[in-house]
């Protein structure tokens, strides 16, 4: 069985030269019927890699360990659960996984009925199945998932116990479709260019995909915190890892991309600016993946070592060459024909966000990167820490922050000084009104937080009179109550108003952020039996260390009593897990949260079989509205790209009237 898995990707390795060569082989003679077999051909590699990573699927579920990769990543008694998000556990699985989705994606987007008409289609199912002939070439070669022992192994050496989280069935998929994802829009761009057919028909047809890919991509980095924030024992859900780092970078891209591409639609300029951009968010998710498995970082997040590195960093070379030579051969059909009336303006706002976005991204992929530089200039590798990306990052992202405030109060075109005054009145004046009552309320008179509050209240404010406003005048026009009118408005303008809920939930995410940055208390603790721990409000008492099997595995943990001002919260149980085939357990974090903090507490040693414990204790404020925000922002992404009357670009939102 698993030479017939291996032997069908060997098929579509071969295939999906076959069929890229048919489809410029095809329409450079303009022969349909090769075209058609091409076509056929991107559906049989979509059909050989389902096959591959079904049997991968089968194999680790019956625990076949004669499989070196099964045996590495699971183990008898690990949970069916765990033996599934297997597949992606590993550097080789994954790299299967990465290959399976982008064949589904080329197949969906040969056979899409809207897009047959498209001359330039067969040129994007060329440059997708180039992605496809790498990953399928790592796959057959230096990454083969169903390599064998020459014995049969008792026992698998089991799953990390890192990985042993819910987390790890959603955070890793949610990244790889939403880098995948950026395949699609990629290859359109790349299909323009060489067509030089450069208007916004490819912006059109590939919205949909770039923002699902970057809900996708959202989603894969708030698992991946909230993964990190009851895994880890830390405390914190983000450490600036480099791993981390190198899915956020695509997502700041990626983010100015589709803000960019409205100016485009809208007023058909930055043509050269949205080709860049989105070649530069391809690329960087190819260099995520290069920095996971190359090991040239340390990471927590990182695969063992791999000997595919080299080859990642040579496609990604090749890819950029490509696109680099199309762009500058394409130079003189990328003006603008219009260009910016006004600095005061939706357009200026709109760039000035971008130009914040690829300046965060750039410092945070400066800073991944500089020990590497600073190891191959000065022979010493210099580590960049928390404290360089904070300091940077936290000045810029408050900017946007305040820019997305701004742009919904401003016009298009120019705006005056009366439209400016009566739209930034009543915000400005409430969110300085919010400021000087925190100032007063908070103990901590630091101006840096209460400065970020001041900001989220003012496009919390923003946000919320777009929507008063717009329910006003369709309720005057109409008749129709006010609850009534907000949602009709909002189903007729869902694509206007889903990114008003996404720019919400980020604000609610914001608040999150400068909450537990700011204002978060710690405690270090080694106590004895009876004994307490206080910590600002809350006390808990010390009664011991229990022990519980948990099928092979061992969990010693401390069942803790947790008062606030005297009342009773309930038990914190922080806890210990040690398995059979790991050395180091691991940690379980006990949190009793609510909308306004988290407690957090974390077993971390013990002495005298139990007689002494110590204690890690957070108290995160405000920790709550970071996942509310996160999630938040996925409902209004699928509320604006819903297929269905009001998620296009409409007349009525071009006007910016309701």
């Amino acid at each position: 069985m698993a030479d017939v898995a291996y032997l069908a990707l060997v098929l579509a390795f071969l295939t999906s030269i076959y069929a890229a060569a048919g489809f410029v082989v095809g329409t450079k003679s303009n022969n349909y019927r090769l075209l058609q077999s091409a076509r056929g051909g991107v559906l049989a590699v979509a059909f050989l890699t389902t096959i591959s990573s079904l049997l991968l699927i089968y194999f680790l579920l019956s625990g076949n360990f004669t499989i070196k990769y099964v045996y590495s990543y699971t183990s008898t008694h690990l949970p069916a659960f765990y033996k599934f998000a297997a597949f992606w556990a590993g550097n080789d699985g994954s790299l299967l996984l990465w290959a399976w989705l982008l064949s589904v994606f080329t197949a969906i987007v040969a056979y899409s009925r809207r897009l047959q008409e498209d001359a330039g289609l067969p040129w994007v199912n060329v440059v997708l199945l180039v992605n496809s002939i790498f990953f399928l070439l790592l796959l057959i070669t230096a990454s083969n998932p169903f390599a064998r022992f020459d014995h049969i192994p008792a026992e698998g050496r089991g799953l990390n116990p890192m990985l042993q989280n819910p987390g790890m069935l959603f955070h890793p998929i949610t990244l790889f479709i939403g880098y995948v994802g950026f395949a699609v829009p990629f290859a359109f761009a790349m299909a323009a260019l060489i067509t030089k057919k450069v208007d916004d028909t490819w912006i059109k047809v590939t919205r949909r995909w770039s923002v699902v890919a970057w809900m996708f991509l959202t989603l894969g980095n708030l698992y991946g915190a909230q993964w990190a924030y009851v895994e880890l024992g830390w405390g914190g859900y983000w450490a600036w890892d480099p791993v981390e780092n190198a899915s956020f970078i695509p997502w700041l891209t990626s983010t100015a991309f589709i803000h960019s591409i409205m100016i485009q639609e809208r007023k058909n300029m930055l043509k050269t600016w949205n080709f860049s951009l989105i070649i530069v968010t391809y690329l960087l998710t190819l260099f995520g993946t290069f920095l996971v498995r190359s090991g040239v970082l340390t990471s927590v997040h990182a695969f063992g070592n791999s000997t595919v590195g080299d080859m990642f960093l040579a496609f990604i070379a090749i890819m950029l060459a490509f696109s680099v030579f199309l762009m500058i051969d394409r130079a003189h059909l990328l003006t603008d024909k219009q260009e910016l009336q006004s600095y005061l303006s939706k357009e200026s706002s709109f760039l000035l966000n971008n130009l914040l976005l690829v300046g965060s991204a750039f410092a945070v992929f400066w800073g991944t990167v500089f020990p590497l530089v600073s190891e191959a200039v000065r022979g010493v590798r210099v580590t960049v820490s928390a404290p360089f990306f904070n300091q940077v990052n936290g000045p810029i992202l408050l900017a946007m922050l305040f820019l997305m405030g701004v742009c919904p109060l401003i016009a298009w075109q120019r705006s005056s000084a009366k439209n400016l005054r009566d739209n930034f009145l009543w915000p400005m004046g409430l969110a300085l009104l919010v400021g000087f009552l925190l100032y007063f309320v908070l103990p901590d008179k630091r101006l840096l937080p209460i400065l970020g509050f001041v900001v989220t209240a003012f496009v919390l404010t923003t946000i919320l009179v777009e929507f008063f406003r717009g329910a006003r005048v369709r309720s005057k026009l109409t008749g129709d109550g006010f609850v009534i009118s907000l949602g009709r408005l909002m189903f007729r303008n869902r694509r206007r108003y889903g990114g008003y809920v996404v720019h919400l939930g980020i604000v609610l995410l914001a608040i999150g952020i400068i909450g537990s940055s700011f204002y978060k208390e710690e405690l270090v603790k080694t106590v004895a039996i009876g004994e307490e721990i206080r910590l600002g409000p809350y006390s808990m008492t010390y009664n011991g260390l229990q022990n519980r099997d948990q099928g092979p595995n061992v969990v010693v943990f401390a069942q803790m009593p947790v008062f606030r001002n005297g009342k009773y919260l309930g038990d914190a149980v922080p806890a210990k897990i040690f398995f059979e085939n790991w050395e180091q357990p691991r940690t379980e974090v006990s949190v009793l949260g609510s909308l306004r903090e988290d407690f957090y507490v974390i077993l971390s040693t013990w002495e005298s079989f139990g007689k002494e414990a110590t204690f890690k204790v957070h108290i995160n404020p405000l920790i709550a509205w970071m996942w509310i925000g996160g999630y938040l922002l996925i409902i209004g992404t699928l509320f604006a790209v819903w297929p269905g009357r009001g998620a296009d670009l409409g007349p009525k939102y071009m006007r910016g009237r309701p």
